[in-house]
């Protein structure tokens, strides 16, 4: 009889130690979903914070540009944003013709040089003469890298691949202190001899 006792004591002592760590267990479990919850919100907060960040950076960029196009005063090299204009326009042809304005005014606003970003965008593009297909099928203007096109970036129309373009050397490369076709070389292209052409271009650019 006492040994009956016994194991019925037993059974309900291993019934409630085993409940115990059963309810510990969804305790634990229950703090970390609210510990894996709090940072997944404080993840989602973050990435609020620096998306309305960016949102406000293009909106004053946007801001820069649309002041610059509307500002004929504004010069480079003692040019005007309207004879720098005219002067790529003489030296485009095809797609690019009459984007001379557009290449210069986005230019001046982001701090790039106008000559440069022409001049490569020719030494990419073949646009002195007849543009190439990556430009005809895929508006990109600078042989930027990407999806859409293969192995390279797809622009839904020219205005936005041409912006697109100057603000890829302006944030990978003017940011970098790389404001010269000489100092890009390296790591905008595997020829060796891309810097001299882009330069032969940015000559041919001014003197014409």
């Amino acid at each position: 009889m006492i040994n009956k006792i016994f194991n019925f004591i037993v059974i309900i002592l291993s019934i409630l130690i085993i409940s115990l760590l059963v309810v510990d267990s969804m305790i634990e479990n229950v703090k970390l979903d609210e510990d894996i919850n709090e940072e997944k919100m404080i993840a989602i907060a973050n990435d609020v914070k620096r998306l309305e960040a960016r949102e406000e950076e293009i909106k004053s960029e946007d801001e820069v540009a649309l002041e610059v196009s509307n500002n004929e005063s504004i010069s480079y090299e003692g040019k005007s944003i309207e004879e720098i204009a005219e002067q790529l326009d003489r030296n485009f042809n095809n797609e690019l013709k009459g984007k001379g304005y557009l290449y210069s005014s986005y230019s001046i606003s982001k701090g790039v040089d106008p000559y440069l970003a022409a001049a490569i965008s020719l030494e990419e593009t073949g646009c002195k003469w007849n543009c190439s297909s990556l430009v005809k099928n895929c508006h990109n203007v600078g042989g930027m890298k990407g999806s859409g096109c293969g192995e390279y970036g797809y622009f839904e129309d020219l205005d936005t691949g041409i912006r697109a373009f100057i603000d890829n050397i302006y944030k990978n490369y003017i940011l970098y202190g790389l404001t010269t076709a000489d100092t890009m070389n390296p790591k905008y292209a595997e020829n060796p001899l891309w810097g001299r052409n882009v330069n032969a271009y940015i000559n041919r650019i001014k003197n014409n």
